[in-house]
């Protein structure tokens, strides 16, 4: 995977971002959490995952959306790293389930069939408010459709080839608009754990949801 600085600040606290399938740094240059540094991580052609980069740090806030919630329940963290809050937004362990994560089906038809326009319509789905889509696009990742197809296969493969994780997240959240993670295969995802689950009207992708996960939430941290 690509791990990229949006922040390096030396502050005292990193907030680690696992993006979805799809994404790179560009939808989440503008989020400045208090106190944090931000490392992003996407591009899932590969899990390897840079713990060296975590080094230095009081404490480690894990924020994971769509694709990247399973991404980082592969990552094993060292006993030196105090991994603090840990949020899951509109994704679920089970990336490719017909009951807890996207049904096989739509997974296998979005990659037979992805192109140019194809992703387009991906990305209008992601949005709730032809606002949300407008600024996405102003700010849309900058990747090669031929890029994303790879990642989308290698997502699958490895998903299929994983063993279960027993990382455990502490909140997460149910945007009930959702027409990528459908809403009622997250609350079945969720519903046998003690999480805090926080339900809400969003999509799949919202800017009003970033902006609480990836700023407000740590302001008064």
């Amino acid at each position: 995977m690509q791990q990229e600085f949006i922040i390096k600040q030396d502050k005292p606290y990193l907030l680690l971002f696992f993006a979805g399938w799809g994404m790179d740094k560009h939808p989440f240059l503008e989020y400045k959490p208090t106190n944090h540094d931000l490392l992003i991580c996407y591009d899932y052609r590969t899990l390897d995952f840079d713990y060296s980069l975590l080094n230095g740090y009081q404490r480690i806030d894990i924020v994971a959306w769509s694709m990247g919630v399973w991404v980082a329940t592969q990552s094993i963290f060292p006993e030196n790293i105090t991994v603090g809050k840990k949020i899951a937004v509109n994704g679920t362990p089970y990336p490719i389930d017909d009951a807890k994560g996207i049904p096989s089906a739509i997974y296998n038809g979005t990659l037979d069939g992805l192109n140019e326009t194809t992703l387009k319509k991906f990305q209008r789905r992601m949005c709730t408010s032809g606002a949300d889509y407008k600024y996405f696009q102003s700010v849309e990742p900058q990747r090669s459709v031929d890029e994303l197809k790879i990642e989308l296969a290698d997502i699958q493969k490895f998903y299929e080839s994983s063993q279960p994780a027993s990382f455990e997240w502490d909140e997460v959240y149910i945007g009930t608009n959702d027409r990528i993670f459908p809403a009622q295969n997250q609350q079945l995802a969720w519903c046998n754990t003690h999480i805090k689950i926080h339900m809400g009207d969003e999509g799949h992708y919202d800017k009003e949801l970033f902006t609480n996960v990836l700023d407000r939430l740590w302001i008064n941290d």
